[in-house]
């Protein structure tokens, strides 16, 4: 398991966290998450990248190797009941987990779909719209579509990026707390985020559009 530091605010792993990571990480009560993929259909394209960070911001990035299905540390986080994960869209990135690692993971909350039920006054809902909205902050996408499957290491810029995924979700999942508390949606938004893990089984197993007549 490798460790490496790559600035002061990313630090990067090979397959998993180290222990004394991990045991950082459980002591948070809340942790921001993302994932980077080879692309956006499950059992295809590969999952690459983890990113995580928590209310300390304590940002770290966690490669993972093709072929690899677990991810001993990262699971047991994840399926930390007494920890909320935080994402956007979390649809794909559960379905993500699930698919490449076999993690469920557990207690989420999707700041796109918070957005979608809070946010009613406008139809951009995407993450950089949201957060130079809600904190004024304004991030660089332009490593989005990257190789995120290549053997070589990633650069610090394709890090960052990943990285900045992560590093606003808390501050972004507060301010949606309160709008979605003020407007009388919270309990609506929590049954939705319970309805995930069933939005992303489908999408593993391809079943499109099957709500609809």
């Amino acid at each position: 398991m490798e460790f490496q530091k790559i600035n002061e605010k990313i630090n990067y792993f090979n397959q998993d966290l180290t222990d004394d990571f991990f045991e950082i990480y459980t002591k948070s009560s809340l942790l921001a998450v993302d994932t980077e993929a080879m692309g956006l259909v499950h059992g295809r394209d590969r999952l690459c990248l983890i990113q995580i960070c928590n209310e300390d911001n304590i940002t770290s990035c966690i490669r993972i190797e093709k072929g690899q299905t677990t991810s001993k540390n990262i699971r047991k986080l994840f399926e930390n009941t007494e920890i909320t994960k935080i994402f956007h869209f979390a649809r794909f990135d559960i379905a993500a987990l699930k698919c490449n690692l076999g993690i469920n993971t557990q207690n989420i909350f999707c700041t796109k779909i918070a957005s979608k039920l809070a946010r009613t006054y406008t139809n951009k809902h995407g993450l950089k719209d949201l957060l130079n909205e809600l904190l004024g902050v304004e991030i660089d996408k332009s490593s989005q579509c990257s190789d995120w499957g290549k053997t070589e290491t990633y650069s610090e810029d394709q890090l960052s990026y990943a990285a900045n995924d992560v590093k606003f979700l808390i501050p972004a999942m507060r301010e949606l707390h309160i709008i979605l508390k003020r407007e009388g949606r919270y309990n609506l938004a929590k049954q939705c985020f319970a309805t995930i893990h069933v939005h992303s089984e489908l999408d593993i197993q391809k079943f499109v559009h099957i709500f609809e007549h």
